[in-house]
């Protein structure tokens, strides 16, 4: 089995106005494209700068399709519940004409609850609503007429529906996603049971893909992408970084792992947190011992929780792709970014 194809992330979360954050996340783009990489994931959120300030994950993915020309672009995630699944069939449709069969659908059931009042949606019935809204998205993805009608969207989806990726915390939700032949996203945000607080990540999600793996049908190709915190610096910004990184690890350890903070040290604060931070030899370290990512097919890095700056992120980007994906085998360049394109047709076994 080869290493995972290396990808981008982003929640555009810099210290900037809108229009700065989109510039950036773009230049981002473009540097991951340069640096090899096969994929980049936007995230989609609602309502305020401080979860991530982009709504529209397709307007920004259309910029990128004009600016790029190998890197596959892909939703990390649209969260269906709340969003109109026509309207967004149609918008990744567009962007997949544009940019030349290179988009990838990320979708969740999920999204941050007090944004499902203003859609007029209860965050209670998030699972009611995916469900509903995943089979009207599919159907229109797959050219079948919508809501019982004879429209079909335009233009024609050809073949995104099998580009779809299921993002989930469970078990459950892992052999759903096996089941329906899509592609699984793992998050690092992961929960930690409570029974387990102090899991690592991969503690939890090596079942998630293994439940998922056993679900596909038979020959169906695994598309499984885990999604980490890196940031690669050189040796000469290394205390620096440390330094701005500890407030943001404080609160992800807080918000997103469940670990009370007061007390723990940075490396503490690194290790609940699965972040992978330092110089090329100190990442590359950390990340040969996640298990779960030499599960993956794909594997995709964002600097968040920690604050970098824009030039940090555009340096660690280039890291990741000159240094440390060499090392760790991880899948570069044009031949990664054709095979992302195609990965939902090569069966089981064949790479």
């Amino acid at each position: 089995m080869t290493g995972p194809r290396l990808g981008f992330f982003t929640r555009l979360l810099e210290d900037a106005p809108p229009a700065d954050r989109y510039r950036f996340a773009l230049e981002q783009i473009d540097q991951a494209e340069r640096a090899g990489f096969a994929s980049a994931w936007i995230a989609q959120h609602h309502f305020g700068a401080h979860e991530g300030g982009l709504p529209s994950p397709f307007v920004l993915l259309a910029a990128a399709a004009q600016r790029t020309s190998r890197i596959g672009l892909a939703t990390g995630v649209v969260t269906l519940p709340i969003d109109d699944p026509l309207r967004a069939a149609e918008d990744a449709s567009v962007v997949d004409a544009l940019s030349g069969g290179r988009v990838q659908l990320g979708v969740a059931a999920g999204g941050t609850p007090s944004s499902f009042a203003a859609f007029g949606r209860d965050p209670g019935d998030r699972r009611e609503l995916f469900a509903e809204h995943f089979a009207v998205f599919l159907d229109a993805l797959s050219g079948r007429g919508v809501r019982g009608t004879d429209s079909r969207i335009y233009p024609p989806a050809d073949g995104l529906a099998d580009r779809v990726w299921q993002a989930t915390f469970s078990v459950d939700g892992g052999r759903r996603a096996g089941e329906s032949g899509d592609g699984l996203m793992l998050s690092r945000t992961q929960p930690r049971p409570e029974s387990a607080p102090d899991a690592r990540l991969e503690e939890i999600q090596l079942p998630i893909i293994e439940a998922y793996r056993a679900a596909l049908p038979s020959g169906a190709p695994a598309r499984v992408l885990a999604s980490r915190t890196a940031l690669v610096v050189d040796e000469e910004n290394r205390t620096r970084v440390l330094e701005i990184a500890e407030p943001g690890l404080r609160h992800a350890a807080r918000s997103a792992a469940g670990v009370d903070p007061d007390g723990l040290g940075l490396d503490d604060l690194i290790r609940v947190t699965d972040t992978h931070v330092g110089t090329v030899d100190e990442v590359v370290d950390s990340l040969s011992r996640d298990a779960a990512i030499g599960a993956s097919t794909d594997v995709s890095f964002q600097v968040h929780s920690i604050p970098a700056s824009h030039e940090i992120t555009l340096r660690s980007i280039e890291l990741l792709g000159s240094a440390v994906a060499p090392r760790l085998g991880y899948e570069t360049g044009a031949a990664a970014a054709d095979a992302l394109r195609t990965a939902h047709l090569t069966p089981q076994g064949v790479s």
